[in-house]
């Protein structure tokens, strides 16, 4: 299944004993202390990896234990440390500390790493607490315990686009013909259950990666619906293409479905009401679709782009080319405002997703990548 949130306990190993012993060999009468120092307990860390989308395998695992540090023997052997355990997460999963709620770090790129529990020092042995005065010391360290900890994990998808809108707007219609994500499109509401991702490639090998979410409702912001819940998943897209049903089946007019859900989006968050908009208005090959446009462009002072996502594609390769300019134009801004960012365009991390077939007429050309 799908999990977005949860909290574990990670519990690194701690460090072994220190050894008290003297050498006892033949022909050496005043061996002297040779007790080792005991090893260092395992570390645990988290790594974002681009292979996982989702939290699950942390859902039966909650608590994460690294092994203990050996501890240390005679004639000079120190412990052997602990086994160091290291964590998958999907990237951009942000880690909290569950007890006193701040960020601890924000896993934004592939193999970027956090030291989540630090492992036990090991204690020293009487080797080390040989004197002038006391040359047979029978005094060692007990090894440090292991750092423990609760930490929330809360995963925050990475995408270009973002698609909000009512249920059964188009939403998984028109990701289902722009890339190979296969999001299950029924003539009921909800269904789609948990975010998808869809990955577009143009024929210059540039992708753009679109979120589908969950529809959302009037009153998501008090829990009503799923949309809500999954709506940290667009706090990163670069812009947020809004879908409107402007056929004359759709369950509310047009205008007013517009403005349900730019509501919604202000009462869950500043930031994400102020993203940049797209408006498409779907199923226009339904005849009668041409009034309900006319009420959407009547109130909707962002881009309007009909579109036909199901029958012919009609208007979806122009709302594509929009948005990639709107994307690759934010692209340095947003580099140059992450901490240590050159501001030079980057291609995006991507969450495990099915490779992209493309929309048609801008799938992958013939005969490989440019040398």
């Amino acid at each position: 299944m799908f999990r977005d949130e949860v909290t574990i306990k990670v519990k690194a190993g701690s460090g072994g004993d220190g050894c008290v012993a003297f050498r006892r060999e033949k022909r050496v009468p005043r061996g002297g202390p040779s007790g080792g120092d005991g090893g260092r307990g395992g570390h645990i860390h988290l790594i974002a990896s681009p292979q996982l989308n989702t939290l699950s395998e942390f859902w039966t695992r909650r608590i994460i234990k690294a092994s203990r540090g050996e501890n240390g023997r005679g004639k000079d052997c120190f412990g052997r440390k602990g086994r160091d355990i290291v964590l998958k997460v999907p990237v951009g999963t942000v880690v909290r500390d569950a007890d006193r709620g701040f960020v601890i770090k924000d896993l934004r790129t592939a193999g970027e790493r956090l030291l989540a529990a630090r492992g036990g020092e090991g204690g020293r042995g009487n080797m080390h607490f040989a004197t002038a005065t006391n040359r047979s010391p029978r005094t060692a360290t007990q090894g440090q315990p292991g750092e423990e900890r609760r930490l929330h994990l809360e995963l925050k998808l990475i995408a270009d686009v973002g698609l909000v809108g009512l249920p059964n707007a188009g939403k998984s219609t028109l990701l289902r013909r722009v890339s190979r994500a296969r999001p299950r499109v029924a003539a009921y509401p909800f269904t789609t259950l948990r975010p998808i991702l869809g990955i577009v490639r143009f024929p210059d090998y540039r992708d753009l990666v679109i979120a589908d979410l969950p529809g959302l409702i009037e009153g998501a912001h008090e829990g009503r619906g799923l949309g809500d819940r999954f709506l940290r998943h667009v706090e990163r897209t670069e812009v947020l293409l809004h879908l409107v049903d402007v056929s004359p089946f759709s369950a509310q007019p047009p205008d007013r479905a517009w403005q349900v859900i730019r509501r919604e989006l202000q009462l869950h968050s500043a930031v994400l009401a102020a993203k940049p908009e797209i408006v498409a208005a779907t199923k226009m090959d339904v005849p009668g679709s041409e009034e309900g446009l006319a009420r959407l462009k009547a109130v909707v002072s962002a881009p309007v782009f009909p579109i036909s996502a199901l029958s012919g594609g009609e208007g979806v390769a122009p709302l594509l080319g929009e948005l990639r300019r709107i994307v690759l134009e934010a692209r340095p801004r947003t580099a140059a405002a992450e901490p240590g960012g050159s501001g030079q365009p980057s291609s995006p991390v991507l969450p495990a997703v099915e490779s992209p077939l493309g929309p048609r007429g801008m799938g992958r050309p013939s005969g490989g990548p440019p040398k």
